[in-house]
């Protein structure tokens, strides 16, 4: 049996609508609560993938931390279009350092 997992992104409208283009299916979401649903529901659905923007993610760290301890889905912090808060690239400089042990970025 084959699985399809898909590739999804969570954030505001004027951030997220350009990964339509690229086949990926977007959620976007104003409240932090919309965007906690969204995300429970797309593990569920079986998404792979879920970019969240960063500015949505700081309103729910205690929902991205519970599948920072999954294998599936992987949650991917980005910014949205006014920049970049660099939560997402503090997370990719902890996860290197955890997996070699020094940090290398």
């Amino acid at each position: 049996m084959i699985c399809m997992y898909k590739i999804g992104v969570v954030g505001d409208k004027d951030s997220i609508l350009a990964f339509k283009a690229l086949g990926i299916d977007v959620y976007p979401v104003v409240t932090a609560e919309e965007a906690r649903k969204a995300i429970d529901k797309m593990a569920i659905d079986k998404y792979a993938i879920i970019f969240v923007t960063e500015q949505i993610a700081k309103n729910i760290e205690e929902t991205i931390e519970r599948y920072y301890r999954e294998i599936v889905p992987a949650i991917i912090l980005i910014p949205n279009n006014q920049g970049s808060l660099n939560i997402g690239l503090q997370k990719i400089k902890d996860n290197v350092e955890k997996a070699v042990g020094v940090n290398i970025l």
